[in-house]
């Protein structure tokens, strides 16, 4: 006898195997951003590919950090943060912001935003200023919800995509 959506809602979620969980949703194709803040006079990033924009009134964007991030608490005691948004040609920087540890701005250009001070990495194809606006418990994850408050094309280009496993480019 199979079970209907309601049933499945009340009782225990299946099992999910990891890999082919992956494997499925990484058919799903992502843009790269990287989420930068101020902590204590020092600059905090980290690379984030799952990043949505939420709501147009109030204008809402969120991302979900991993709860094993350390870059995520300098973000978070800072309270604001800026969502770069990455161009094909920044798949190193990507890189260099999905580590742990280390200093990822190290040889990398950015100004500080006029609204909350936040890095805007050099060559972005667009930056996003937001304030955190509330968190919510996602697993193993944080879903991060930010209140926009400037943003900006800074310049023309395709984006880096996230796709099956490694980075794409996007063919007009």
């Amino acid at each position: 006898m199979s079970q209907s959506p309601d049933d499945l809602s009340r009782n225990a979620a299946p099992s999910i195997d990891s890999a082919h969980y992956r494997q499925v949703l990484g058919h799903f194709a992502s843009g790269i951003t990287i989420i930068t803040a101020m902590d204590d006079g020092a600059p905090v990033g980290l690379t984030a590919q799952s990043f949505t924009s939420v709501s147009l009134d109030p204008p809402l964007v969120a991302f979900f950090p991993g709860k094993t991030s350390t870059s995520y608490p300098g973000i978070k005691r800072a309270g604001v943060f800026c969502v770069n948004v990455l161009a094909d040609d920044q798949e190193a920087l990507c890189r260099a912001f999905a580590v742990s540890g280390g200093d990822k701005f190290a040889g990398v250009g950015y100004k500080h935003s006029a609204g909350t001070g936040s890095p805007v990495l050099q060559d972005a194809l667009a930056w996003i200023d937001c304030r955190i606006e509330t968190e919510h418990d996602a697993g193993d994850h944080v879903i991060t919800v930010g209140r926009v408050l400037d943003l900006e094309v800074t310049r023309e280009a395709k984006p880096l995509l996230f796709y099956r496993g490694g980075f794409g480019r996007f063919e007009a």
